[in-house]
C-alpha cells in the first residue's frame, strides 16, 4: 500500500491483481469517497495525480449524478477554450462548438445523466435533427458530440463513447461539393451588377479564395497590371473581435493568377472605393483593405453573408439551392475540373495543403481526365 497524506489518495493492489487509488472529494453535499483503477500501479497513479491536479483546479466531477449539459458546458469553458488560447483552435471553431452544444445537444440530451447517455438516444437526435437541418449542420452536432465525448472516456467519466460509430446517414458518403451552374452564375452576377461589394463575387468566383482570405486581402498584395494576386494572411473572428492572421496551412500564402473579368472587376471597385474614400474624409479608417466595410474597416464576415450574399440569392432566384459563400470557391474548382486542369494545378490555385484533399474533394468531376493520356498507346505498342 502507497500512502499520502489526508486527502491525497492511497494506491492498493486489489485480490485480482489490479491496482485501485482512492481520494476524497469536498462537494456540496460533504466529502466523497472516489476511486481509480489501472491495470499498473504506474497507471493508477498517473490518473490519480491527474484527478488531484483537477480536484484542485476545481474541474473535479460527480460521475453519478453529472449529467450531459452540466458536462458540455464544463467542456467548453475548460477543455475546448484552452485550445483556443493556447492558438491550437480558431475561436470561430470554438463559437461553433458553443452554439452546437447551446442551440443542439443541451435542449435535447442536456437533463440525461453523462453515464446513461445510449447510442439509441444519440440515433434519436441525429434522425430528429435530420428533419430540421441541413446534412452539414447535422454533421456538425455529430462531430461537437463525439468530441466531447471521447474527453469524458479520457477523463474516466464514462467507459465508453456512445456517439462514436454513430455518424449521421449524411457523414457516411462523401458529398459533393455545391457549385453554381454558368447559368446560376450568370443569374447571380446579373443582379450584383452595382452593387457596393460586386466585384468581391467576382473574384470569389475567378480566383477560388476563401471568404478570409478575400477579406484578409490589401491593396498591395494585387500586381493589377501584371494580372496576379498574392494571398499572405486571412481575416479571422477572435475572442477580442475581427483580427487578421495566418492564412489556413503553409499552402494557402500563395500566388493566384487574375482573368481579365477579375481585373476589371477589381479595377472598377478601386475607382468606387476612392470616391468613398474622398467622400467620407476623415471618417475613413484606411487599412489599405481591398474589401472593408463603408468606413474603411474590415467587413464582418457573417454581415458579407447576410446583408449581401444572402439577398444576391434571393434576387437572382437561388434561396432554394443552399448555396453558400464557400460555394463560389466550389464553382472556381468545378469550372478549372471541368476544363481538364491537371489535379496538381487546381490544388496550387485553392492552396490545398496536400493533393488528396483536392482529389477527395474533386475527384467525381476528374473522371475523364486521363483519357488523352493513352488515346495514342494502342498506336505506340502496336
Amino acid at each position: 500500500m502507497s500512502r499520502r497524506g489526508n486527502g491525497e489518495g492511497t494506491i492498493t493492489r486489489r485480490k485480482d491483481g489490479r491496482w485501485e487509488a482512492r481520494y476524497t472529494v469536498h462537494g456540496a453535499e460533504g466529502p466523497k469517497r472516489k476511486v481509480l483503477y489501472g491495470k499498473t500501479r504506474g497507471a493508477v497513479a498517473e490518473k490519480l495525480n491527474k484527478a488531484l491536479s483537477d480536484r484542485s483546479s476545481g474541474l473535479t466531477f460527480d460521475a453519478v449524478n453529472l449529467t450531459v449539459g452540466e458536462y458540455l458546458h464544463h467542456w467548453l469553458e475548460d477543455s475546448v477554450k484552452s485550445l483556443v488560447d493556447d492558438e491550437k483552435m480558431a475561436h470561430s471553431t470554438f463559437i461553433r462548438y458553443e452554439g452546437i452544444v447551446n442551440n443542439h445537444l443541451k435542449p435535447a440530451l442536456g437533463h440525461r445523466k453523462l453515464k446513461d447517455l445510449s447510442r439509441a438516444e444519440v440515433r434519436r437526435l441525429y434522425k430528429e435533427k435530420g428533419k430540421a437541418l441541413t446534412s452539414r449542420s447535422v454533421d456538425y452536432i455529430h462531430v461537437t458530440l463525439q468530441k466531447a465525448l471521447s474527453q469524458a472516456v479520457r477523463d474516466d467519466l464514462i467507459p465508453r463513447n456512445v456517439a462514436s460509430g454513430e455518424r449521421p446517414r449524411s457523414s457516411r458518403h462523401q458529398k459533393e461539393p455545391r457549385a453554381l451552374s454558368p447559368t446560376q452564375v450568370r443569374a447571380l452576377l446579373e443582379v450584383a451588377s452595382g452593387e457596393r461589394n460586386e466585384a468581391i463575387f467576382i473574384a470569389a468566383i475567378h480566383t477560388g479564395l476563401r471568404k478570409g482570405e478575400l477579406l484578409g486581402l490589401k491593396w498591395t498584395d494585387l500586381d493589377l497590371d501584371g494580372g496576379t494576386l498574392s494571398v499572405r494572411r486571412s481575416l479571422k473572428v477572435t475572442d477580442h473581435g475581427l483580427d487578421f492572421g495566418p492564412t489556413k496551412n503553409k499552402a494557402s500564402r500563395r500566388s493566384v493568377p487574375l482573368n481579365k473579368s477579375a481585373v476589371a472587376a477589381l479595377k472598377a471597385h478601386r475607382l468606387r472605393q476612392n470616391e468613398e474614400r474622398l467622400r467620407l474624409g476623415e471618417l475613413w479608417e484606411d487599412q489599405d483593405l481591398v474589401f472593408p466595410n463603408r468606413v474603411g474597416k474590415p467587413i464582418n464576415p457573417s454581415n458579407l453573408y447576410n446583408r449581401d450574399f444572402e439577398p444576391l440569392l434571393k434576387r437572382a432566384g437561388l434561396e432554394d439551392q443552399r448555396f453558400t459563400f464557400h460555394s463560389l470557391r466550389h464553382t472556381f474548382a468545378s469550372a478549372l475540373c471541368n476544363k481538364r486542369v491537371y489535379p496538381k494545378v487546381i490544388q496550387s490555385l485553392l492552396g490545398h495543403s496536400s493533393i488528396t484533399q483536392t482529389m477527395d474533394t474533386y475527384s467525381h468531376l476528374m473522371g475523364g481526365m486521363g483519357g488523352d493520356a493513352v488515346d495514342g498507346l494502342d498506336e505506340a505498342f502496336g
